[in-house]
């Protein structure tokens, strides 16, 4: 039986960004996929990463793990950013792009602090959310 997979998944990223973007509690943070120039760990930001996934052929779903390294310029401010992120993600259950049709979004791990060893002064949190989206 031929897969029925698209050529291209949707571009999660993308629809977490302008999710993020979206949200009144996160106008203060620099939110995208790579990091500003001159960026050393300590603004607030959320940078996204798409870590993997599958198609389930079954279900015609993509199902791609989405990982969000949030900084802030002390602990306490990166934890209540990464808060606001998560909450903002999980709260998109129904969101339709374009053609893409969010159907669920579950926690996976986090927010927990992990330091980063690129930027000294960073104060970082990661959290990992799994998406479910079908695309039309």
């Amino acid at each position: 039986m031929p897969s029925s997979a698209p050529g291209t998944f949707p571009d999660v990223q993308a629809i977490v960004r302008d999710l993020l973007r979206a949200r009144p509690e996160l106008t203060d943070a620099y939110v995208d996929d790579a990091p500003p120039a001159g960026f050393d760990g300590t603004q607030k930001a959320v940078l996204i990463s798409r870590m993997g996934g599958a198609w389930v052929d079954d279900l015609h779903v993509d199902r791609p793990l989405i990982q969000l390294e949030v900084y802030g310029p002390e602990k306490s401010v990166a934890h209540t950013l990464a808060n606001a992120a998560r909450a903002a993600l999980l709260a998109a259950t129904g969101t339709v792009f374009g053609t893409s049709f969010v159907s669920e979004v579950a926690e996976e791990d986090g927010p927990r602090w992990l330091p980063d060893y690129i930027y000294a002064g960073a104060n970082r949190y990661i959290c990992v959310l799994r998406f479910t989206v079908r695309t039309d």
